[in-house]
Formats: structure tokens, C-alpha cells, sequence
């Protein structure tokens, strides 16, 4: 586990203390996940499955009127926003059937979980690769896929066969853009005393929807000492976004209060009270001693 992997979970430890908190994968039994090549859902940067607070209703899967031998992608509604590309995580709801009778393997409405994919990793179908490029938040997509592109000659779960196609229907609930460390916060942090009272400064107003409790932030931070400025730590230098669920008391209290109000887009540079973060024993491991307040400046990514 990496550094910052660690960082990541003792956020989350001060309040739920779950040493596999925001590691543990919703995992469905091999051949349930018909997007993944091995029949199982995959960690990915943008975190795992997590339970959603609102789930769309499972759509109808009108089939092809013939088996498809290539690829078709029809977006059912357009969405908005950036458009998904290679090395972006999508998070997605789906329905998946057999193209030749509609006869449904698998779904992830039911489950109450979206599905996060990294494209291009390799960690699903190429039907899904690929025909999830340019797909949007908030937009619905069909996917006709030939067998070549789904399981091929290999059953899988009982229900596909050798030489199935596969047709699903997408709801695409966020795209999370591949990590760029250029656009990293370049902030001065002056130290200063502790201080008694959280203090929040929106740096950049976010232009995306307000985050609401129930939802999973997906964040990038910058961990400061409050009183040297020294930098803890950074998502950013290591290519990864922390994700937590607002309300659940999955990550420390100065954090979940740090991002209320917050929409996605913006960037706030957050001054947490000891008392908020660590406590009188502060973190040794992430380089926090006791009884020191720290400074994070938070980039809110998506929320779902």
C-alpha cells in the first residue's frame, strides 16, 4: 500500500475506525459483472462500488432487430459535461441481456450500486472499452456488442453462451477525468496558531451540482500542517482521488464539514481545528504531531 493509500484510509479512521475503509470492493460473484473480464468488479482510482442514495429505475432493453457484428453505441439521452476518454473512471448503473432473446444476466439497479471502470484498462469487456469513450454524466447509452467483443466462445454465469452477443443499457451517473498534475493547486499555506473554529474559503466556485449528504464526494486534496505549512500530503502527486460518502462519518469530521455545501468544480482551501481532525494525538504517521491543526485544500471532482 502506497503512502498516501495509507493517508487515505487514517482520514477515514479518525471517525469509523475501519482499517478497510475506502479499500473494501463490493464484490458480485463471478459472471454477475458481465461489463468485467473476470466476472468481478475491480478497485479502480476513483475508488469502489459504494451504496448510492438514489438509484435511477432500471430501464427497458429494447433488442436489436439483428445480432450485432460490430459495435453499436446509441446514446438514448445525451448527458453533459466532459465527454469520457481513454483513462477516465466512468461510474455507471446498467442492464445487460442477451441480444438474440432480451433474456437479462445481470443488472446493478438492484444492487443499489454503481459500477465504477477505468477506460481502456483493461478490466472489462472491449465492448465496454470502447463504447463507453464519449459517454456523459447524466446521459443513458445503449450498447449492442458482438460476441468477439463481449465473451466470445467462453459461457459465462449460466445464462450467456458461447458465441452470444450482448446488449446493455447504460446510465452513466459520473465521469472522473484521468488525474492531470498540472492543474494541481500551487497554494502557500503561512503557518499560523491553532485556532477553535473551522475556517472555509472557497477558492474556486464550483459550477457542477451542490454535493448533498448520502453522496460520494470524489475529492482530490493537499494536506497541510497548519503551523509551518508543510505539506503532508497530495492525491495529486500520486495520481489517485480519494472517495468518501457524505454523512456516513467515513473520514474526519473537519473534511465532511469542509466540503458542505461544496459543487463539483470548485476548489476551498479548509483551516481544521485539532479537535477536528486527529485529536490531542495528532497523526505520526502522516507527519502530524499532537494537538496541530492542519489546512486541506480540496478540489471536488464529481458527487453521485
Amino acid at each position: 500500500m502506497s503512502t498516501l493509500l495509507v493517508t487515505v484510509v487514517s482520514f477515514s479512521l479518525v471517525s469509523c475506525g475501519d482499517s478497510e475503509a475506502d479499500s473494501a470492493s463490493s464484490t458480485p460473484a463471478t459472471g454477475e459483472v458481465p461489463g468485467a473480464s473476470t466476472g468481478g468488479s475491480t478497485a479502480t482510482t476513483a475508488g469502489d462500488a459504494v451504496p448510492s442514495p438514489s438509484v435511477p429505475p432500471k430501464p427497458e432493453v429494447k433488442i436489436p432487430a439483428e445480432l450485432p457484428t460490430e459495435l453499436v453505441v446509441t446514446d438514448l439521452s445525451e448527458g453533459a459535461g466532459p465527454a469520457a476518454a481513454a483513462g477516465d473512471t466512468v461510474v455507471v448503473h446498467y442492464v445487460g441481456v442477451r441480444s438474440a432473446d432480451g433474456t437479462e444476466f445481470d443488472n446493478s439497479y438492484d444492487r443499489g450500486e454503481p459500477f465504477p471502470v477505468v477506460l481502456g484498462a483493461g478490466s472489462v469487456i472491449q465492448g465496454w472499452d470502447q463504447g463507453l469513450i464519449g459517454a456523459k454524466q447524466g446521459g443513458q447509452r445503449q450498447l449492442d456488442i458482438p460476441a468477439d467483443l463481449a465473451y466470445g466462445d467462453s459461457p459465462q454465469g449460466g445464462v450467456i453462451q458461447a458465441g452470444d452477443a450482448l446488449t446493455f443499457v447504460v446510465d452513466v451517473i459520473a465521469v472522473i477525468p484521468v488525474v492531470d498534475p498540472s492543474t494541481a493547486p500551487d497554494i502557500a499555506v503561512e503557518g499560523a496558531s491553532n485556532q477553535e473554529k473551522i475556517d472555509i474559503a472557497d477558492l474556486v466556485v464550483g459550477e457542477g451540482a451542490e454535493v448533498q449528504p448520502g453522496q460520494t464526494a470524489v475529492l482530490h486534496l493537499v494536506a497541510y500542517r497548519a503551523d509551518t505549512g508543510e505539506q503532508l500530503d497530495s492525491t495529486w502527486e500520486t495520481a489517485q482521488t480519494f472517495s468518501f460518502v457524505l454523512g456516513t462519518g467515513d473520514a474526519i469530521p473537519g473534511l465532511e464539514l469542509g466540503i458542505e455545501a461544496m459543487h463539483v468544480g470548485g476548489r476551498r482551501q479548509v483551516v481544521v481545528p485539532y479537535i477536528l481532525a486527529f485529536g490531542d494525538a495528532g497523526n505520526p504517521d502522516l507527519g502530524l504531531p499532537e494537538k496541530t491543526d492542519m489546512v486541506l485544500v480540496l478540489d471536488l471532482i464529481a458527487a453521485y
